[in-house]
């Protein structure tokens, strides 16, 4: 199995306060990409890291790791679609591959949920975070239906918890619809859009972690959440209080 994680982004909005690539955000001293590197490595998992902004800050917080190293110069004008195609020689159907965002701190019994589903292609997501967050699903029958930030809430069932899983025998098709999307220049999506748009014929799955904590640091509240976790071990902390519905 390899891990492919993307870590090319700015993080305009919470860049403001840190000055550094927010993967690199310390969580009790230990910067939150390499928590997740510890992580798979742990597991004997190969590791890939997409780079872009602040890359050399990246390589000197995981100069004691093995992990392979790709980088996208055109970080700032791409979405994370492009950043994966810098790293499709890693796409070549020998082992299955993990995905995820550099910016997220998860559980490890989340990661070890994810690897052990048996599914071709299946994405971590929230059911506890259907009325807030960033990235809605529309989940039935354990498939994705509709998916996007536009969902109302009656249309939402999960958050995406950014990060996915594609077995072998899937990702040979999968390479090749990435690099069909580069080439139509569609590298302002999500890479996940490779995924979703063809859905209908290749169903994807999910797994609800809804017991267990993460959180994607977008904002300075996000990392406030990880840092009242961390403190009080509360998987509750996750949920971002700015977004709760009044009561009334």
């Amino acid at each position: 199995m390899r891990a492919i994680l993307l870590a090319a982004g700015k993080g305009t909005r919470i860049n403001r306060h840190f000055k550094r690539p927010k993967c690199t955000l310390l969580i009790e001293d230990t910067p939150i990409i390499e928590h997740t590197v510890k992580i798979f490595k742990s597991r004997g998992i190969k590791i890939t890291v997409v780079l872009g902004y602040g890359c050399e800050f990246i390589r000197s917080v995981l100069k004691d790791y093995d992990v392979d190293y790709c980088y996208n110069p055109f970080y700032s004008v791409t979405n994370s679609l492009g950043s994966l195609w810098v790293a499709k020689k890693y796409l070549t159907g020998e082992e299955d591959v993990v995905i995820g965002n550099a910016d997220v701190y998860w559980e490890e019994p989340l990661i070890d949920r994810l690897m052990a589903d048996p599914n071709g292609l299946v994405m971590a997501a929230d059911e506890s975070r259907h009325e807030v967050g960033d990235y809605f699903f529309d989940v039935r029958d354990g498939c994705i239906r509709r998916y996007g930030k536009e969902l109302t809430i009656d249309q939402r069932t999960h958050e995406y918890v950014g990060l996915a899983k594609i077995t072998s025998r899937k990702v040979p098709v999968f390479a090749e619809r990435l690099d069909a999307m580069v080439k139509a220049e569609k590298y302002n999506l999500w890479w996940e859009n490779v995924l979703y748009e063809y859905i209908d014929e290749d169903p994807v799955h999910i797994i609800d972690v809804s017991d267990l904590f993460w959180a994607e640091v977008d904002y300075i509240q996000d990392y406030d959440r990880i840092m009242e976790y961390i403190r009080t071990g509360d998987v509750s902390s996750k949920i971002d209080k700015r977004f709760v519905p009044h009561p009334d």
